[in-house]
């Protein structure tokens, strides 16, 4: 059974004003300092930002506990020091970020000025493991055309400084900016994406290949492929069903590759318009059918991801959880939707902030 770990970022707020709190460095020292053994948390581009990483998991209710284990320790080292966490992709109320100390940080800011500082967004990364790079990009030309439906399911960023932007995942639109992000096309082989990868470097625009933000990628330092097309989900429950379907669409990858089965031959321009739509509509409205590129209801389409990856899904025991997983996000919403309801019902985006805070450790 593959192996599975998550990596969040979470949002450093104020407790009472829900205002993001640059507090980043403090926080990771308090927890160096309480837990010298504790290795899961680490500084992001923005003080206002702390990430978390999962160890690799077989059992996704391992996996989920310890996602919301480490919220709560998350959020008790912030309280430590003034402040708290929430799963928000982006940051409801208006905020100036604060780029964090560090020499390949300062790069970013000088290589791509404004555009750094406009970079306050939280996603959550998917690592599943692969037995080699062969198959790995076999399973990365194989799993394009579904990441938008993954997007519309995490959606939880219609904010963006103190307005509504009519998106439900504005974080990725934002995350569009940088200059690698994005789908990409066909590989074939390992040795043509490690050439395209080494091509990009030597360009000089990008410093590394971990700045190579593709959708989905070779990972830097694991031997998996690193999905990172969702948004930090505000609900841990959702977080784990991400998970569950980047294990379950790996796996029916690897074994297409297998058989024989070519990947499906979409241009880059209609996987981008195939984003768009995921990050305008989420789980409202319609989506980009994978296999044809035309519109359905969401609904339809999330519930094609479900029967595309079911065998591998039944083949780990996760099916029925992962179909009562999205019947309640049917049902409750995801992250975009909650927070709408809450600023409807609130006409306030500090309580939408405080609620949610309350809903990242739940």
């Amino acid at each position: 059974m593959r192996t599975v770990g998550v990596e969040e970022e979470l949002l450093l707020v104020d407790p009472e004003s829900g205002d993001p709190k640059a507090l980043s460095a403090a926080v990771l020292a308090r927890a160096s300092l309480l837990d010298p053994a504790q290795d899961v948390f680490e500084k992001e581009l923005y003080g206002q930002m702390l990430e978390f990483a999962t160890h690799p998991q077989t059992d996704m209710a391992d996996l989920g506990a310890e996602i919301v284990r480490c919220r709560k320790e998350a959020a008790r080292h912030a309280g430590e020091i003034g402040c708290t966490v929430a799963a928000l992709a982006t940051s409801p109320l208006p905020v100036s970020p604060s780029i964090s100390v560090n020499d390949r940080y300062q790069w970013m800011a000088e290589q791509y000025g404004v555009g750094t500082r406009e970079q306050l967004v939280c996603g959550c990364h998917v690592h599943v493991a692969v037995e080699s790079d062969e198959e790995g990009v076999a399973v990365l030309d194989r799993i394009r055309p579904w990441l938008p439906v993954l997007s519309a399911i995490s959606t939880n960023s219609p904010f963006w400084q103190g307005h509504d932007t009519g998106y439900h995942s504005y974080r990725s639109r934002v995350w569009a900016r940088w200059p690698s992000a994005g789908p990409t096309e066909l590989f074939r082989t390992a040795e043509r994406y490690h050439r395209r990868v080494a091509d990009m470097v030597a360009t000089g625009v990008i410093l590394d290949a971990a700045m190579v933000y593709f959708d989905a990628r070779l990972s830097e330092r694991y031997p998996t492929v690193e999905i990172r097309v969702a948004d930090v989900c505000l609900q841990a429950d959702t977080a784990v069903l991400m998970a569950t379907l980047v294990r379950g669409l790996v796996e029916t990858a690897a074994r297409e590759w297998r058989r024989g089965v070519e990947p499906v031959e979409h241009s880059v321009s209609v996987l981008r318009l195939a984003a768009w739509r995921a990050a305008r509509s989420g789980l409202n409205g319609e989506l980009l059918h994978p296999a044809t590129m035309r519109p359905e209801p969401a609904e339809t389409v999330v519930r094609s991801l479900l029967e595309h990856v079911g065998d591998a899904l039944a083949g780990t025991g996760d099916l029925a959880r992962a179909e009562q997983a999205f019947a309640d996000v049917l049902e409750h919403g995801n992250g975009a939707r909650v927070q709408r309801e809450l600023m409807e019902r609130t006409g306030s985006l500090r309580d939408v902030v405080t609620e949610c805070v309350r809903r990242t450790q739940s």
